[in-house]
C-alpha cells in the first residue's frame, strides 16, 4: 500500500519568529500521526532553523514517531556555477533536504518555467539525491477546453522522455488544478480522482508496478473541511497544501485526515 504524504509549502510567507511561533504549533499535535509522512517545504532561508526544530524534535522525546522531513521549493537545473540567486540541490540536500518541488504552478506561470526546465530540474532534485515533488495540472481555460488529459499528459510525458518510467520510482507526483488554487473555486472529490486515475493509468502505460507505487498528491486548495473526502479517493494519496499549511490548527487537522 502507499503511504500517506501530506506536505506543506510555505511559500514565500515567514520570518524566523514567525516559522517558529508555527513550528511550536505543529509539532506537539503531531503525536497521534503514525502511519503519514509529513514535509514542510520552507523559504530558502528558513531551511535551516526548520531543519535544527524538526531534527531536533525526532530525538527529544522517544515516543515522538511522526516521520516528519523537510525540503525546498525550488532548485537550480544546474549542479553548480555562476548563476546568481540560484540554489542547487546539493545545497538542498546538505541543509538535509529529502524533498525538493519542481514544477509549480506558479514556477510555470510567474517565472515561464516550460517542460523542458521542469523535466531538467527533475533530474537534477534525483542526481542531488532529493526526491522530487513534480506538479502538474491545467488552468481555468484548459479545463473548459476540455484540454485537462492533454496538458497533464504533456507535462509528464516531459518528464518520461528524459528520465524514463524508472524515474518515477523515487518521485513523487502532485496534481495541481491551477484553478482551484486560491481562487475560491474547488475541484470536486470525483473530479480530483478522475484526474489522478487517469495520471496513474498514463504512468501504468509504461510500467503497472512503478505507476502503482508512485503516490499522487492533489494540490488544489486543500483545507481542513475537505481533506478527508479527498485523501478517501482510491487515488489521492495526500496532499501540497499551500496557505493551510501556515496555520497550525488546520494543518494538524489535514494531515489528521491523511492519517
Amino acid at each position: 500500500m502507499r503511504r500517506a504524504l501530506v506536505a506543506g509549502n510555505w511559500k514565500m510567507y515567514g520570518t524566523r519568529a514567525q516559522a517558529e511561533m508555527l513550528l511550536a504549533g505543529i509539532l506537539p499535535g503531531l503525536g497521534g500521526v503514525r502511519e503519514t509522512e509529513i514535509v514542510i517545504c520552507p523559504p530558502f532561508v528558513l531551511i535551516p532553523l526548520v531543519a535544527e526544530r524538526l531534527a531536533a524534535a525526532r530525538t527529544a522525546d522517544s515516543r515522538h514517531k511522526t516521520d516528519i522531513g523537510w525540503g525546498g521549493q525550488n532548485l537550480s537545473a544546474h549542479e553548480s556555477g555562476a548563476y546568481t540567486g540560484e540554489v542547487s540541490g546539493a545545497m538542498l540536500r546538505d541543509c538535509g533536504c529529502t524533498y525538493v518541488i519542481v514544477g509549480h504552478s506558479e514556477r510555470r506561470t510567474l517565472y515561464g518555467e516550460d517542460d523542458r526546465q521542469v523535466a531538467e530540474k527533475f533530474q537534477r532534485a534525483q542526481a542531488s539525491g532529493l526526491t522530487p515533488i513534480l506538479c502538474i495540472g491545467e488552468t481555468l481555460a484548459e479545463r473548459e477546453r476540455g484540454r485537462t488529459e492533454a496538458v497533464v499528459t504533456r507535462q509528464l510525458d516531459a518528464v518520461l522522455v528524459s528520465a524514463g518510467i524508472t524515474g518515477f520510482k523515487n518521485a513523487v507526483v502532485a496534481y495541481e488544478p491551477v484553478w482551484a488554487i486560491g481562487t475560491g473555486k474547488n475541484a470536486t472529490p470525483a473530479q480530483a480522482q478522475a484526474v489522478h486515475q487517469f495520471i496513474r493509468a498514463k504512468l501504468a502505460e509504461e510500467d503497472a508496478q512503478i505507476a502503482d507505487g508512485v503516490r499522487i498528491l492533489y494540490g488544489g486548495s486543500v483545507k481542513a473541511d475537505n481533506a478527508k473526502t479527498l485523501f478517501a479517493q482510491n487515488d489521492i494519496d495526500g496532499g501540497l497544501i499551500g496557505g493551510a499549511s501556515l496555520r497550525a490548527d488546520e494543518f494538524l487537522k489535514i494531515c489528521g485526515a491523511a492519517e
